[in-house]
């Protein structure tokens, strides 16, 4: 008798491992707030009878091996709109794509399959974390380099394009030969000349010898990829790029120029002050005459330096030389 007993639950484990449904297997995702989520199947639609998947036990998807029996959300449950136009099947494997999750898209996703020899069925559980509001911002100045991180670790089935705007001007995949950077990636695109740079770790973007041009928004799109699952994610960066302003051999060229005028200023004054010393006992006539002159060179005089004071003050360049800017530019002045 316990044999027969032994034989016969023997006989209905054989039976339930070879319909699939013991060994239901599943999944851990962990997904940020904005992500687009794929759970995959695993199999190819045509070849199955019926794939389904519900939320929670309500039924939110399903497609049959012959494409009459498709819907989504409302179409498959009415009165209930939780992920309100945000669901996708893929008709050729039955895979579900979540767009724009939310924390309240957390929960068990349960993906039936029928086929006519076997069901099976499996389990995602699906955490759906807070991400950061907004975007990050980042200020630079003329000729310095930005770089803009991924924050994460790539692996090589990972694919990280960036954008400028909707323009793709670097993208990095598992096949070195797809890897690509400004004009590589767009022919119509010379924005860069050559002044990206990929990170192959990271995949974070660098920008060399920036210029205000290069000011703007730039689009980070990461593709995360498992044999179950992939996330894509976005993140923006707010790109400032301000004018760094006059050179220091500029500066250095206009106070140069200020102190030459000075010095010849002091020269000529040096030479009249000598000149009217030599007279003995002059004359009113020839006093009011000198005093004429100087009169007349301390107008022409001031005529010509102010310009370049005023230009100095109110520019603020003549302040503007200061240990920090050194390193810009090295001038040489040959008096």
């Amino acid at each position: 008798m316990k044999m027969k007993l032994f034989i016969h639950l023997f006989s209905v484990m054989l039976f339930f491992l070879h319909h699939g449904v013991f060994g239901v297997g599943s999944d851990e995702v962990s997904v940020m707030e904005g992500d687009s989520v794929t759970l995959h199947t695993g199999v190819e639609t045509r070849q199955q009878e019926k794939i389904k998947w519900y939320f929670d036990d309500t039924r939110i998807a399903q497609i049959s091996g012959d494409f009459s029996d498709v819907c989504t959300d409302v179409q498959c449950n009415e009165g209930t709109e939780r992920f309100r136009d945000r669901l996708k099947l893929d008709h050729q494997t039955g895979s579900l794509t979540i767009t724009h999750t939310t924390t309240e898209d957390s929960g068990d996703y349960k993906l039936e399959i029928f086929s006519s020899d076997s069901n099976s069925e499996k389990i995602f559980n699906t955490v759906c974390g807070v991400s950061a509001p907004g975007r990050d911002e980042v200020n630079k100045l003329e000729g310095e380099s930005v770089t803009l991180d991924t924050s994460v670790k790539r692996k090589l089935s990972d694919v990280i394009t960036w954008y400028f705007y909707d323009n793709r001007i670097a993208e990095i995949t598992g096949d070195p030969n797809k890897t690509c950077t400004d004009v590589q990636c767009n022919e119509d695109a010379e924005r860069f000349r050559d002044r990206l740079k990929l990170d192959h770790q990271t995949g974070s973007l660098i920008i060399t010898d920036i210029t205000t041009e290069d000011s703007g928004e730039y689009k980070l799109q990461m593709m995360i990829t498992s044999s179950s699952f992939s996330i894509t994610r976005g993140k923006r960066f707010g790109v400032s790029v301000n004018d760094s302003g006059p050179s220091l051999c500029s500066i250095g060229a206009i106070v140069g120029g200020v102190v030459i005028l000075l010095l010849a200023a002091a020269l000529i004054a040096a030479l009249l002050r000598g000149k009217t010393k030599t007279r003995l006992k002059p004359s009113v006539k020839e006093s009011h005459d000198n005093s004429s002159i100087r009169h007349h060179y301390d107008t022409r005089l001031t005529a010509l330096v102010l310009p370049f004071v005023h230009i100095g003050l109110l520019r603020g360049l003549i302040p503007a030389v200061t240990p920090s800017r050194i390193n810009q530019c090295v001038c040489v002045h040959t008096l």
